[in-house]
Parts: C-alpha cells; sequence; structure tokens
C-alpha cells in the first residue's frame, strides 16, 4: 500500500483500529474516522508515532451529508483516496417479536445505509476524478444464516451483501472494486466487556478457540483493498475459523 491513501470507518477501536494501524504498517497513509473525537485522535496519534501519515476525522456517517462530510475531508487531510475500509456496526438484541419499530430502524441505519452513504460518496470522488478505488465492508455471518435475538442486526447484514454485489457490478466499468469480509464473533474489548457484565454468555473453550481477533478481520480487509486483489470485486471472505462449516447435527457414538 505505499504511496496509497486509506480511510478507515470506525477506525478509532476494535477491529477499526486494527485495520488502521496494519494499513499504516503496510506503507499507507491513514485516515481514521469515528464519531468520537477521542478515539479518532487515539489512533491517529499512534499511527503518527510510527512514522505513518494520518489524520483524524470526525463525522456521524449515518447520516449522508456527515459520510459525504467524512470522505471529502480524510481525501483534504491527506490527498485523493485510493481505498476505503467500513467496519461500522452494532446489533441490537430481542427476539422479532419484541423489537420496536426504532430498534429496527436503527439496526439498518448503522449497519446498512450508512455503507450506501459513505460508498457512494467515495465512488463518486473516484469518478469524478477518474480514479481507481477500493472499497471493503464489515459484514457478519448473521448474514449468512439465522440471526435468532438479533433478526434486525441479520436483515441488514444481509442487505448489505445485497449491496455489495450491486455496486460492484454498478462501479466495476469505472475501476472500482467493492468486497466484504464476513466475520463470526470477534474478540473485541465490546465483546470482553458484554461477557463481564453477563450482557452475553461467554463461549465455549471451543467457540472462544474459533474466534477471530481484530486483526485477522483487518488482514482480510487489507487484501481486498490492496494490489493483491486488483481482479476481485463483488466478493466476499468468511473469516470464522471454520465455525459454520461444522455439520450442525452429532451422528454416531
Amino acid at each position: 500500500m505505499a504511496g496509497r491513501a486509506a480511510l478507515v470507518v470506525g477506525g478509532g477501536q476494535g477491529i477499526g483500529r486494527a485495520a488502521a494501524l496494519l494499513l499504516g504498517r503496510a506503507g499507507a497513509r491513514v485516515a481514521v474516522l469515528d464519531s468520537e473525537v477521542d478515539r479518532a485522535k487515539s489512533v491517529a496519534a499512534e499511527l503518527v508515532g510510527q512514522g505513518v501519515a494520518s489524520a483524524a476525522v470526525v463525522a456521524d456517517v449515518t447520516q449522508p451529508e456527515g459520510a459525504a462530510r467524512g470522505v471529502a475531508d480524510a481525501s483534504q487531510a491527506l490527498g485523493p483516496l485510493d481505498a476505503v475500509v467500513n467496519i461500522v456496526g452494532s446489533a441490537s438484541w430481542g427476539s422479532l417479536l419484541d423489537l420496536d419499530e426504532a430498534t429496527w430502524e436503527r439496526d439498518f441505519s448503522v449497519n446498512l445505509k450508512q455503507h450506501w452513504y459513505v460508498g457512494r460518496s467515495a465512488a463518486r470522488a473516484w469518478i469524478e476524478a477518474r480514479r481507481p478505488g477500493a472499497l471493503a465492508v464489515v459484514a457478519s455471518v448473521s448474514g449468512l444464516f439465522s440471526a435468532v435475538k438479533h433478526g434486525a442486526y441479520g436483515a441488514a447484514k444481509a442487505g448489505l451483501l445485497a449491496f455489495v454485489r450491486t455496486a460492484a457490478e454498478e462501479w466495476w466499468p469505472h475501476a472500482i472494486r467493492v468486497n466484504a469480509v464476513i466475520p463470526g464473533t470477534v474478540r473485541t474489548p465490546r465483546i470482553e466487556a458484554l461477557w463481564a457484565s453477563g450482557g452475553i454468555s461467554k463461549p465455549t473453550p471451543d467457540t472462544l478457540a474459533r474466534m477471530a481477533l481484530p486483526e485477522d478481520i483487518a488482514n482480510a480487509a487489507l487484501f481486498f483493498v490492496s494490489p493483491l486483489a486488483n481482479r476481485v470485486t463483488g466478493q466476499t471472505l468468511v473469516v470464522d475459523g471454520g465455525t459454520t462449516t461444522r455439520f450442525p447435527y452429532q451422528l454416531g457414538s
């Protein structure tokens, strides 16, 4: 990624921080976008301390004007962007019968609509400048299978995968590639805090051993936005330690 500029949306913590640091180590200039100024500045300072040109960008990408401004501010700070990694997402918990409309709308805003806002803002800039570009988003296995007790999140992530395929096809003539990393559960500080609080049950040792670390997801995103994937678009890569490959039934003794 030497000589390239990358924007990490949601780069202030967890997978986003890991992606920003990895892109920096790969030689990119990195803009760290977060909704919280302290988080964005902290990771940007970390990058600068490692000799990486970096900038902190603060924006609410769940609003179309915020997403457009975030992309523009990153470009102004570091020069024209070559890559965007968008990891923003969060799940609300509850059965489909108990979810209220506000929760459903929130999950779609955070997990689907903002990806459209960010993606189209980046694509418009690349098309106007006649520059190639690469967009990698973080989806979820919940968008591939049932998403029990987090149905709005699962439906939004399924929609995100459809968005990736359509955007890849529509933007390919402009040399813009769009791909998705599909994690299972990732051992982020947020997940560990939920374990500690009892918000969600801690997984079994087998499941824990299969869980990805933030760096594992960042590695896949780096591949998608790097020249190694120059002919890869509209694709998904599952990073879940093989969890989704297992036969669901116990047979024999």
